[in-house]
């Protein structure tokens, strides 16, 4: 571990102490695991007060780890992985949360401390079906707005569960049940004794 990322871990557990579940160092990036209950009151320390000023949030994301690890993970299913960059210290911080409810999944919405949060809270709601509670327009960014389910959990079928089509009839677009069969594509093999050789062209 860098010196850098040393005292910034030892800053971390000493102004949070039992309020982080993990501090974990892989690959020289320092990522803290916050509680639910804790994850707002956290991300505010981390952005005022000079020992952190994490003043840019630079991506936020939702996270499926059912089957992660090829199954061998238990635990709650849904996360959101926050990246912080403070400019002022030259220092990057992951932050995750996972939600409580996996039936549901909701975690505090940040965009009141950053405004960059707004689109990626959007999009992850959208594509893992995270609910940011007290965002103020928290709907779909992605996909259409009679999309039904989130396509970037690991249980979504590849193809869908409608699909959408003009109708030239009824003047207007349609959904309807996926009609793609699964197919299996077994690519071309050549098999020629003479490929490759520039007599035989």
């Amino acid at each position: 571990m860098s010196a850098k990322l040393e005292v910034l871990s030892q800053k971390l557990q000493d102004r949070f102490g039992g309020n982080l579940e993990s501090v974990t160092n892989a690959l020289g990036e320092l990522t803290i695991e916050v509680a639910p209950c804790e994850y707002y009151k956290v991300m505010q320390v981390l952005r005022d007060e000079p020992d952190f000023s994490f003043e840019e949030l630079i991506d936020l994301c939702g996270v499926d780890y059912l089957s992660y690890g090829e199954g061998a993970r238990s635990g709650k299913r849904f996360a959101t992985v926050v990246h912080l960059l403070s400019i002022v210290h030259n220092a990057r911080l992951r932050v995750r949360v996972f939600a409580d409810d996996d039936a549901f999944p909701a975690v505090a919405s940040v965009t009141d401390l950053w405004k960059s949060a707004n689109w990626f809270e959007r999009e992850s709601f959208d594509l893992y079906g995270i609910a940011y509670v007290g965002h103020e327009d928290l709907r779909r960014i992605l996909t259409d707005y009679g999309f039904i389910g989130h396509p970037f959990r690991k249980d979504f079928p590849i193809s869908g569960h409608v699909e959408m089509r003009y109708d030239p009839d009824q003047a207007r677009v349609i959904y309807q049940p996926v009609t793609i069969e699964p197919r299996e594509n077994t690519p071309r093999i050549v098999r020629e004794g003479a490929y490759g050789d520039p007599a035989h062209g």
